[in-house]
């Protein structure tokens, strides 16, 4: 009989168990038009959804789990994906009510009958967005003509971020140690109080900044499983990198690691960041950035920390594929040596057979015997004696290029005028030589005309070569000072780099 008893008690209590460590969240809408609703979740730059409800009676949507709801901001979303309020789920609202109107005021009507703390949080909202709709319709009823209009609403601006703030931190302190709050920490801009005023008068900028980036990340936990699961951390972090961290690569490599570090190995958000910021620095636009990829790849892809990121692991291997091909022409690298032809020398290769030759074995065979010949034909970047290269690589038939080239060239004929020690090696990536010369001599191309007549370069992989034109620019030692630029850049490029050499003298 006791035996009975204990399994009795003990399925119950597993039973009970089970039931607090699913979810439960029940959702009123009312005169709610959807026979169908989302919960969706924030996961760092993406928006997820979690449960559907495929029944709504009377605007009741119910959406229940076996497993507990991780912390984070969750959204109800309607049939026709718009969102109609964020709530809060931690481990105290996992069972939760939630009520409101169908209606432009439906976030004003926003309760609920289970949540104290979440009711704070609805009218923390409320707040939140009376504030900003009242500054809008201050700032149209103003209706700005000039400058003195611009200052007031400038004044007006400050006047309201500041109420913000005050908003902010009076939720906070009230709700101080919540998760909730630790959400609402991620909007908080740590601004210095009082700042001291330079030798000027003014306000001491340097000393303002220098606060605001110590105290960024001021009380927040990169080690809290849900501080990633809200719109707002993602934003912070690149809040972080493009605004608040210096742009420069090594500085960016620095600052991703710390980031990384402050995160629990393996965890979610770990691998999140590893992910985010090797694709954010493989795809980025600004020059140089590349560098932040190589090294993502070199200390997290290379040694098995980026492990359990991708579904297809095959992904890593690709990623460090890419990196190891960037890496020797990541700027500030010695730019590899070429060894190309002279166009001029066009008819002689073509006699050899090189232009016909379609195989590496025929390749192979012409270049071992006629190598002392060609080794008097190469023209190698290494080289060239010159404080500036541009280094070009084109297509004749390349419609951008036919554009380009003329361009380039009237900009190498106003730095030659303005003294300037520059060359440029000019590479065409194909082997018609015929046509490049045709091309040289209708548009007076003084440059040094080269192309791969020998198939000894691979320049589409050596230089990364997917489109043309690819410029770069190096110095006199041949180190990467910019890639892939516009012809449009050069001129303010070499200029900059004139004034860098004049500092350092």
């Amino acid at each position: 009989m006791i035996k009975k008893i204990f399994l009795l008690l003990f399925c119950s209590l597993s039973l009970i168990t089970k039931a607090q460590n699913g979810f439960d969240i029940s959702v009123t809408i009312k005169n709610c038009p959807d026979t169908l609703a989302f919960l969706t979740f924030y996961q760092y730059d993406k928006t997820l959804i979690k449960d559907t409800c495929k029944t709504i009676k009377n605007g009741k949507m119910i959406f229940k789990g076996k497993s507990k709801l991780e912390k984070g901001i969750y959204s109800i979303v309607s049939q026709q994906k718009s969102i109609y309020f964020d709530f809060f789920v931690d481990d105290e609202t996992q069972k939760l009510e939630i009520n409101a109107e169908y209606g432009p005021e439906l976030v004003k009507s926003l309760n609920s009958p289970t949540s104290k703390r979440e009711n704070e949080f609805f009218e923390y909202i409320k707040t939140i967005n009376k504030e900003g709709s009242d500054f809008q319709i201050w700032k149209q009823n103003l209706n700005a003509k000039n400058k003195k209009d611009s200052l007031a609403i400038f004044d007006k601006q400050k006047e309201f971020e500041l109420r913000l703030q005050n908003i902010e931190e009076e939720f906070i302190s009230k709700n101080k140690g919540s998760f909730i709050a630790d959400v609402i920490n991620l909007k908080m801009e740590k601004n210095l109080k009082n700042p001291p005023k330079a030798s000027n008068g003014r306000t001491d900028s340097i000393a303002v900044f220098n606060y605001y980036k110590k105290h960024f990340w001021d009380d927040v936990d990169f080690k809290d499983s849900g501080i990633f699961r809200n719109p707002f951390f993602h934003l912070k972090v690149k809040k972080y990198l493009d605004q608040v961290a210096y742009p420069h690569p090594d500085t960016l490599i620095i600052e991703v690691d710390r980031l990384i570090d402050k995160t629990i190995p393996g965890s979610l958000l770990n691998k999140l960041f590893i992910g985010n910021f090797t694709y954010t620095y493989e795809t980025s636009k600004l020059m140089g950035f590349d560098k932040v990829f190589v090294h993502m790849s070199d200390k997290y892809f290379k040694t098995g920390k980026a492990v359990g990121i991708y579904n297809d692991d095959s992904v890593i291997q690709k990623i460090i594929k890419r990196a190891d091909k960037l890496k020797p022409i990541t700027v500030g690298n010695i730019a590899p040596d070429l060894s190309m032809i002279d166009v001029k020398n066009g008819p002689r290769m073509k006699q050899l057979g090189f232009e016909k030759a379609n195989t590496s074995e025929e390749v192979t065979k012409l270049f071992y015997g006629n190598q002392p010949e060609l080794n008097k034909m190469f023209v190698k970047l290494h080289d060239i004696k010159a404080a500036y290269t541009i280094l070009i690589f084109w297509d004749v038939d390349c419609g951008h290029c036919q554009k380009e080239i003329p361009v380039l060239l009237d900009v190498y004929h106003d730095l030659l005028k303005e003294k300037k020690d520059v060359k440029v090696y000019s590479v065409y990536t194909l082997f018609d030589s015929e046509k490049y010369q045709k091309y040289i001599d209708e548009h007076k191309l003084d440059f040094i005309n080269l192309y791969d007549a020998s198939h000894l370069n691979n320049v589409i992989e050596k230089y990364d070569v997917y489109s043309t034109p690819v410029i770069y620019i190096l110095d006199k030692d041949k180190r990467i000072k910019a890639k892939r630029i516009g012809v449009e850049q050069i001129k303010d490029i070499i200029n900059a780099l004139e004034k860098e050499v004049k500092n350092k003298s």
